[in-house]
């Protein structure tokens, strides 16, 4: 038996970022994993998908662009199958430093499933069955999230898969429906549209994105659009059957009932919390009802010394959200100094294309708040840098508090906004206003103008708009 002061259960972004954070702070740390080092995120998730997304930016340019940019093609090939090669091997390279960054923080690795049978006591049964007791002072847990399934869909892996099926898939389908249009659906759809596949996608609320600024949804549309991207919002799946050839899938909406086909079905509807079947219930770790671990701004659960991080906690299943759990955990742990996380003001990123970015309050929150709103914009067809990328769909919009000029929120479309949301989360954690943005000299020519054309806008004094 091993004597440990944390055990974390995990090994995604927020479990290994822990156990390192926990390392660093002299307590002695072990990690627990079922499979693989890294979790979804690096070995078939956030990893991964960028990697396809890469390979189609350059598949799209390639198919549907070359006229404008000055080359031609007698006889393309795309081979896709060599695209989801390359997003392994990149994925591979990342999960080799996880181990390396075990190894280097002593941090002893234990590869089984984990069951928590006391508040101190976590049984690792490994592939062979063989099974180990480990003693910790303090558990995390950091065992993330699957993806959302209705129990009366079948998962067969080829007709009807999931993201994990679908990103490791190296032949394309004819057609795909995708159900559901967060993150996973529409990155789904721009990757598989750039090499030429069929894609619907069918999203049972009002607009693609439903948790994104609702004009960020309608721009999007009309990009989809322009790219024959087909959407069906407001329309709920009723069933999904195979058949010889691919799949059907029965939609209604309020007016109408119909049938759909396609060689495939992605289901990407969200993801349910790994809580349960860990032993906590029996431990009287408090669950929601949908398995996620309860927990405070500490990271602690109601039980003391078991704490909860990441997806599993359901606060805001991103990797970068995670990752800020756990030091923030482990730093409890340890009793020093350190911050709570204000989960509304986390950015968030979608790399469909265009690409979204976000954080904070929409301008009809911020005003049912009782703000004051002033709302700055500037679009990329204005911006140097992205008319010289051949990118110019979409905009910035800034939401600040017109009395004190502070920002409330962002939300963003269009090339490499993604890359743009760190000024505006330090400059919001930091109390900063538009006037410190707008006065702040950006190289040009650089996307990161807009965020300075925005301020100005916000202050009432556009200057390149």
């Amino acid at each position: 038996m091993s004597n440990y002061d944390v055990v974390v259960i995990g090994a995604g972004p927020a479990g290994y970022v822990g156990a390192i954070r926990a390392t660093q702070l002299g307590l002695k740390t072990a990690i627990v994993d079922k499979q693989w080092l890294g979790g979804v995120c690096l070995n078939v998730g956030c990893i991964p998908s960028k990697a396809l997304l890469k390979n189609a930016e350059v598949a799209h340019t390639l198919r549907e662009r070359g006229r404008e940019f000055g080359f031609s093609f007698k006889d393309l090939e795309l081979d896709y199958g060599a695209a989801v090669k390359r997003s392994r091997r990149i994925s591979g390279r990342l999960t080799k430093g996880v181990g390396f960054l075990m190894k280097k923080n002593k941090i002893d690795v234990h590869m089984g499933q984990a069951y928590v049978s006391a508040r101190d006591t976590i049984s690792v049964t490994n592939e062979d069955g063989a099974s180990t007791e480990l003693k910790a002072k303090n558990i995390v847990l950091a065992t993330g999230a699957s993806a959302a399934v209705p129990p009366d869909w079948t998962i067969d892996g080829k007709k009807v898969v999931t993201y994990l099926e679908a990103i490791l898939q190296e032949e394309l389908p004819d057609s795909v429906i995708i159900i559901g249009s967060g993150a996973i659906g529409v990155e789904f759809a721009t990757i598989w549209n750039s090499y030429g596949v069929d894609v619907t996608i069918v999203e049972m609320l009002p607009r693609l994105v439903p948790l994104e600024d609702d004009e960020v949804s309608s721009e999007l549309e009309k990009a989809f659009k322009k790219r024959k991207i087909k959407a069906l919002t407001n329309h709920r799946v009723e069933s999904i059957t195979t058949t010889e050839s691919g799949v059907k899938v029965e939609v209604s909406s309020d007016d109408e009932n119909h049938t759909l086909e396609a060689a495939q079905a992605l289901v990407a509807i969200g993801f349910t919390p790994n809580g349960r079947g860990l032993g906590l219930e029996e431990l009287g770790v408090r669950l929601s009802e949908h398995g996620a671990v309860e927990i405070d701004d500490r990271m602690a659960t109601n039980v003391p010394g078991i704490w909860g991080i990441g997806d599993v906690t359901a606060k805001l299943m991103l990797a970068h959200v995670g990752s800020a759990q756990g030091i923030v955990c482990a730093e409890n742990i340890a009793g020093i100094e350190t911050i709570t996380l204000d989960y509304e003001m986390m950015p968030r990123a979608t790399y469909c294309q265009p690409q979204i970015a976000s954080f904070g309050l929409t301008a009809e929150q911020a005003q049912e708040r009782g703000y004051e709103v002033q709302v700055g914009r500037f679009p990329f067809q204005a911006s140097g840098k992205a008319l010289g990328m051949g990118d110019t769909t979409g905009w910035v919009k800034l939401i600040t508090d017109k009395q004190y000029g502070e920002i409330l929120g962002a939300h963003m479309i269009g090339p490499e906004v993604t890359e743009l949301l760190p000024e505006l989360t330090i400059a919001q954690m930091m109390e900063l206003t538009t006037t410190e943005i707008a006065r702040n000299v950006h190289a040009h020519p650089t996307l990161s103008e807009v965020l300075m054309e925005a301020a100005h806008d916000a202050q009432g004094d556009s200057i390149n708009y």
